[in-house]
């Protein structure tokens, strides 16, 4: 018959992605054609065929999979022309047509033996014979093994008809009788072979990858415990404080923290803090405590929660490229393990908006501005309510100038946005910290716990002076200095550094604080260049492994101040370092290889390196005087848990210094305050902008209403004195419209929207006081880029706000600007001798 053969395919595909919707609505079986089908049989069958062809036609081939049913049953062909079971039906059909040839001949021709009048059924060794020379030749080593079990049974049968007894007389009736038994076994022979062959590659296609039992039994467990968890935050109430095996998480994070941090147990302070009733209900937290006293690992808890329990997102937010570099090795081990992603947003990774992916939660770690982009693009596409849990390090830094203003644009934009976005606030001791808890809406947390005790003092040229607020004058005196200095050293070292740091070290690890990054590696050399050969001793073969490290990261070369520090034990540590080298000089110090750090301010906002001293070698972070909050980050670094039972912190004072000493050590603790209006109100004009830009707000109205949950709302009587914070919206959708960064599209209804210079300047985070001279520039040079050199270029490069700072010699770029325009001019001299006639020398000019 001339029908259709109706195509299936058939695709393994994960059993979780499985979709059998269409299964039995579109599909139609063919059915198989019977033995004496007459011309009813075959009609049907061709209809159903011409039906089916039509509905895969219409459709395409349909794609469906099951690990339990038949993916065989009605269908000739699951390998198309080279089909196992197409092979077979053809074998076994030639083989029946010549048997029953066979029995017609012995039918009119009886023979004696009684063995001859047995029908020879498709079992027989002939029907292997032929299918081993063509079915299975190209079978796969799985299949071999089915083989011979095919063979091994046509053996046993062939013996089995032979050792039978029969008696020779049949008379017609019995003859038919035993025709119709011979054809049912046929048929069953057959199907059975079919039918076996078909369950040994069905077994095959889903035979499980072969995985431990111990690996099984373990993400049983955690899958268990993470269920447990998820359904007792469900029903959770004040009454049961711990959700779980450790704070609602299962037991294998708990084995993590023990296994790559060391810890065994939480401190109490941390146990009661995670254990309060707005944590469990998950409300905003701010909590304050002392440098080291251990606030990061409560956010790491929590955010291990909502990745695992509630299956969401999380966003930690990080001061510094080198805070956040430094966090996500510590929790990559624990994506690996716990099965979420962990991404880096700092310097220039990070992608916005962030991939979106389906079964993975992932952990976003950003810096400041880094963070203000994504939770910009996540509103842009209407994702932010993925984002369960927002993590603020450093809060305090919301007083922080310009970085101040993008952190409090950034959580009001979330608070605004996402009101199931959880905030938590890890922060110094503020003075006004109830400021901060009406602007998150949250709950306050205070413990002055440190683990190792902190002596603070200064140092007033040979004298060492402790810090007691007690005090009158704020210092009282403790000790002289009691280290020789020639008149070369004290020429070279006046600030009595060397005596200081070799009183502690090696035995003991020792931080000095330097202003500049520069200051960071003169120090360490001042200091090498004063040590005792009997530093050069101390671990000399680990210290050689070090040097090897840094050169082999290097590429073969190394800083040349590292080569001549590190035999000594001392190094420097600051964002000049690579990656690499940062990363062996870390290690190496936390090891004891190395026993003196010279370093920036950088090292004090959470780099966990701490020591048995901290030295401040001026008050001073670049030309800017400390700030208390500053201040307290770096002495914070005094004292190292589980090693040390005392930290000792020393602030170098000259004598101009001294008052300003005092008020930064013996003073209460600063107030944090908005600074949206900073700069002439830079951070409000970019906050209103963005908003317009992100759609968020489209009138005068939104945006104040907007503007009520930000911290300046709630300052606004210390913050908008000269002018109300109605009267400073309208002043700045003005100034936005003056600069054409926005447009009011209506009239009787009005309505804003971001120009393209505006939405080109909030998603780049450029300045609004140079975005037009930035455009213009842009303009220009694209229509004469001067690439002789690189002048033009590194003009277009150079940052506005740091032009004041520079101070060039302008006869330097007159002669190398002379120069190009002298070889520009050699060049063009040239060109009229290659082109003859005038009309090509002005059309190439």
């Amino acid at each position: 018959m001339s029908c259709g053969r109706l195509h299936v395919k058939i695709k393994r595909v994960c059993a979780r992605k499985r979709s059998r919707d269409f299964l039995e609505t579109r599909l139609i079986l063919v059915r198989k054609e019977g033995r004496g089908g007459g011309r009813g049989a075959g009609s049907t069958k061709c209809l159903l065929s011409r039906r089916s062809s039509s509905t895969m036609a219409e459709h395409g081939a349909v794609e469906f999979c099951s690990d339990s049913e038949d993916l065989f049953g009605d269908y000739d062909s699951i390998l198309e022309d080279t089909s196992i079971l197409a092979k077979l039906e053809e074998v076994e059909q030639h083989e029946r047509l010549r048997s029953e040839n066979l029995q017609s001949f012995r039918t009119l021709q009886p023979s004696a033996d009684p063995m001859s009048q047995s029908p020879k059924g498709p079992l027989t060794d002939s029907v292997f014979h032929e299918l081993e020379d063509k079915v299975f030749e190209d079978l796969p080593s799985s299949q071999l093994q089915f083989q011979e079990q095919i063979q091994d049974r046509a053996k046993k049968s062939k013996l089995q008809v032979r050792n039978k007894t029969s008696t020779p007389s049949h008379t017609e009736a019995a003859g038919e009788t035993n025709s119709e038994d011979g054809s049912r076994r046929h048929s069953k022979a057959r199907r059975s072979v079919a039918d076996l062959l078909k369950k040994t590659m069905l077994g095959n296609a889903v035979t499980p990858v072969s995985v431990s039992r111990t690996a099984l039994l373990k993400e049983a467990v955690v899958s268990e415990e993470i269920s447990v968890a998820m359904q007792a935050m469900e029903t959770i109430s004040a009454e049961t404080p711990d959700l779980g095996p450790f704070f609602g998480l299962p037991s294998k994070v708990k084995e993590l923290m023990h296994k790559l941090r060391g810890i065994q147990k939480l401190y109490d302070w941390q146990e009661a803090c995670l254990n309060l009733e707005c944590v469990q209900q998950r409300r905003n937290l701010i909590y304050s405590l002392p440098t080291s006293g251990g606030k990061t690992l409560v956010a790491e808890i929590l955010i291990l929660r909502e990745l695992l329990c509630r299956r969401k997102d999380c966003l930690f937010i990080l001061p510094y490229i080198s805070l956040v570099q430094e966090k996500v090795r510590g929790l990559a081990t624990f994506g690996l393990e716990l099965d979420f992603m962990v991404e880096e947003y700092a310097g220039s990774k990070g992608k916005f908006p962030p991939v979106k992916r389906r079964n993975k939660r992932s952990l976003y770690i950003a810096t400041i501005e880094k963070a203000h982009s994504l939770v910009n693009s996540l509103i842009e596409s209407s994702r932010l309510d993925h984002l369960g849990l927002l993590v603020v390090d450093e809060l305090h830094m919301l007083g922080d100038g310009s970085r101040g203003a993008v952190i409090e644009m950034t959580l009001a934009k979330v608070r605004h946005m996402s009101k199931a976005t959880q905030i938590i606030g890890m922060s110094a001791t503020l003075g006004n910290i109830k400021d901060l808890q009406t602007f998150l809406g949250a709950e306050n947390y205070t413990n002055d716990f440190r683990p190792v005790q902190l002596k603070e003092y200064v140092k007033l040229n040979d004298t060492i002076y402790e810090v007691d607020p007690k005090e009158e004058n704020c210092f009282r005196f403790s000790r002289m200095l009691n280290f020789k200095y020639s008149s070369s050293m004290q020429k070279i070292d006046p600030d009595h550094i060397i005596a200081l740091v070799t009183e502690v070290i090696p035995l003991h690890s020792c931080l000095v604080f330097c202003p500049t990054k520069k200051n960071c590696e003169n120090v360490a050399g001042m200091i090498c260049k004063y040590l005792k050969e009997d530093f050069l001793q101390h671990r000399e073969a680990e210290k050689a492994v070090l040097l090897q490290e840094l050169k082999a990261g290097g590429n073969g070369s190394m800083c040349p101040v590292l080569r001549r520090t590190v035999p000594y034990g001392v190094a420097y540590h600051h964002s000049g370092l690579t990656a690499e080298e940062r990363k062996l000089v870390e290690e190496a110090y936390s090891r004891g290889v190395l026993c003196l750090l010279a370093c920036t301010s950088t090292l004090a906002a959470g780099i966990n390196l701490p020591a048995r001293r901290v030295i401040l070698r001026s008050p001073y972070v670049a030309t800017d005087f400390l700030k208390r909050s500053q201040y307290k980050q770096m002495v914070g670094r005094a004292g190292r848990a589980g090693i040390d039972t005392i930290g000792e912190s020393i602030l170098i004072l000259q004598e101009k210094d001294r008052s300003m000493a005092k008020e930064l050590v013996c003073a209460p603790m600063e107030s944090c305050y908005s600074n949206l209006m900073q700069d002439d109100g830079k951070g409000i004009l970019s906050l209103i902008l963005s908003l317009i830009g992100l759609n968020i707000s489209s009138s005068l109205q939104q945006v104040e209403q907007f503007l009520r949950g930000t911290l300046l709302f709630v300052q606004q009587q210390q913050l908008c004195v000269e002018r109300s914070l109605w009267d400073t919206v309208q002043r700045c959708v003005a100034t936005l419209q003056e600069k054409e960064l926005i447009t009011n599209t209506a009239t009787h209804s009005p309505s804003l929207q971001v120009t393209r210079l505006g939405r080109a300047t909030y998603k780049g985070s450029v300045d609004l006081s140079y975005c037009s001279v930035l455009y213009k520039d842009l303009l220009k040079g694209l229509e004469g880029l001067q690439l002789s050199s690189h002048l033009h270029l590194v003009y277009l490069v150079t940052p506005y706000d740091l032009v004041p700072q520079c101070n060039p010699d302008w006869m330097v770029y007159f002669r190398q600007s002379r120069r190009c325009l002298l070889l520009s001019e050699s060049q063009r001299a040239s060109w009229p001798g290659r082109l003859q006639d005038r009309q090509s020398r002005r059309a190439w000019i």
